[in-house]
């Protein structure tokens, strides 16, 4: 058999150089080629070996033809009629010039941990849910901005924080401040179904061989869907596969402070150079960075430098890259110069299944009852359905009751979609909240910090979290410009203190039964 593969190893690299030329094809796709092993021939066919189903379809359909075309222009190729791809788990994914290792490449189903970097240790930090106008120190939104603000990026004043966990109440991920990501957020714990295949099949392919297929991969789809998810899971397996590689995670908000902090403090150059480091970049949230045209063009630069030195960029956005306001075309154009993969709201199994992860992770056993019914009911986003089981979980625990199909109705009734029901307007849900809590709503969206204050303002923006469809960048916008982060801690404060507090529980459950009539009248 070695002698077999000797054989065919320079026939396949001769087709590779062949599609990879051809005019027809675009590099991204024809990228695929090199992510093959030959594994020998014979009887007129040649054998390859890929890591992943997504690379064998599309050696087997999109460049079929093109394969097949260069073998019959090679002498040596003149016994080759046709090829066979096969699936092979332990293939090695394939680096070219990556200046890191390559390592043989799990399974999908083999479980990757994500290591944090050398010297950082991972430490749960547990909620307070008592608004007594203090923090912790791993919450005050203020440190937690600094800290990121202050964390070394090569020499540039960043401000990168942390990023959204979709798992409302599950306990805040200590980030690792190198590389931004949070490292609960994997492959092993995102739910694949036919509405999201095919983003995760490139995502995973990404993290195998950065720079080598889609560059860039652009993922896009409404909020709450997993886009995020997928990006820090692309940051953690690469991390597990890649030892020494350089990730990063920002969202184009944190981008755009970065951007801004710099050229306040005249580190332009030590800004450029910092970004431009990196072995893969994760953007989040791209839109957002057409509101700064400076900073749009600082990311252009950025980008193009990566792409020619064959490094990884992935890009999430709410639209796909035509559709993005005030982004000139030639940035547009990059994006689409690579693989575009979308995702939709998840269909019904997909959703059971999400469900049962959740409840899993809660250490629950629901019925199938309860779970269908929350899954039929609840199906505009993940984070819709993972909100209303939130609910059930949190009244469960705090009444030590039984979760079974009649409790769940009685709680999720006056959440259930109906023909009246129109979009629920973030203002609507804040003039509401400070009427109930005899606050003005200019006094929420003001800078004070009273004890008087924080309470209404944290469940306002909990409950624009969970009744719009608004990320939290725009939450932040709506409330004087507040950054994401601060309402990623009121939101998680809120999510643990509905699980422990009655009082606060009741709160929001009368705001949200309130907010619902007032909608539908």
């Amino acid at each position: 058999m070695a002698e077999t593969i000797e054989k065919y190893l320079p026939i396949w690299e001769e087709v590779t150089r062949l599609v990879t030329a051809n005019p027809e094809v675009a590099p991204t796709i024809a990228g695929q080629l090199r992510l093959a092993t030959v594994q020998g021939g014979g009887e007129g066919l040649l054998y390859l070996a890929v890591a992943q189903e997504f690379t064998q379809k599309l050696l087997e359909t999109n460049l079929r033809s093109h394969i097949l075309q260069a073998l019959r222009q090679l002498p040596a190729a003149a016994d080759i009629h046709d090829f066979i791809v096969l699936v092979d788990n332990l293939t090695p994914a394939v680096t070219s010039g990556s200046g890191y290792n390559s390592v043989t490449v799990p399974t999908t189903e083999t479980k990757t941990n994500t290591r944090a970097n050398p010297g950082f240790e991972s430490q749960s930090t547990k909620s307070r849910t008592t608004y007594d106008g203090g923090f912790t120190a791993a919450q005050n939104p203020a440190q937690q901005q600094d800290s990121a603000q202050n964390a070394p990026v090569a020499g540039s004043e960043s401000n990168l924080s942390a990023a959204e966990h979709p798992v409302v109440g599950a306990g805040i991920a200590t980030i690792n401040p190198a590389t931004m990501l949070n490292p609960k957020l994997t492959f092993d714990n995102f739910v694949i179904g036919q509405t999201n295949r095919m983003a995760q099949a490139a995502s995973i392919a990404v993290a195998e061989a950065p720079g080598v297929a889609y560059r860039p991969l652009f993922i896009y789809g409404d909020s709450g869907l997993g886009k995020t998810h997928l990006l820090h899971a692309i940051g953690n397996a690469a991390l597990e596969l890649h030892p020494g590689i350089r990730v990063r995670y920002v969202s184009s908000e944190e981008f755009t402070n970065s951007f801004i902090n710099a050229i306040k403090n005249n580190k332009g150059a030590e800004f450029h150079e910092s970004w431009r480091q990196v072995d893969i970049l994760l953007i989040d949230d791209i839109q957002f960075l057409s509101r700064a045209k400076e900073t749009l063009e600082a990311f252009f630069h950025t980008f193009n430098t990566l792409q020619n030195q064959n490094k990884q960029i992935v890009i999430t956005s709410d639209v796909a890259p035509k559709q993005l306001a005030d982004v000139e075309n030639r940035l547009i154009s990059r994006f689409e110069q690579g693989l575009l993969t979308d995702i939709q709201a998840p269909e019904r199994d997909t959703r059971i299944a999400i469900l049962k992860m959740k409840a899993e992770r809660e250490h629950l056993v629901l019925g199938n009852d309860v779970l269908e019914f929350i899954a039929d009911n609840f199906t505009a986003n993940i984070r819709s359905l993972e909100g209303a089981l939130t609910k059930v979980i949190a009244y469960a625990s705090l009444t030590q009751q039984e979760i079974n199909y009649d409790l769940v109705y009685t709680l999720l009734q006056s959440q259930l979609p109906s023909e009246a029901d129109i979009e629920i307007q973030p203002q609507k849900i804040i003039s509401i909240t400070a009427e109930f809590f005899n606050v003005t709503v200019d006094e929420i969206y003001g800078p004070k910090r009273t004890q008087q204050l924080t309470k209404p303002r944290h469940i306002a923006m909990y409950l624009c979290h969970e009744l719009t469809s608004l990320s939290l960048p725009k939450i932040g916008d709506l409330f004087n410009g507040r950054d994401h982060t601060t309402v990623m801690h009121a939101c998680k404060k809120i999510a643990s203190a509905i699980s422990s507090d009655r009082n606060i529980y009741n709160e929001v459950e009368e705001l949200t039964e309130k907010i619902r009539n007032e909608n539908r009248k």
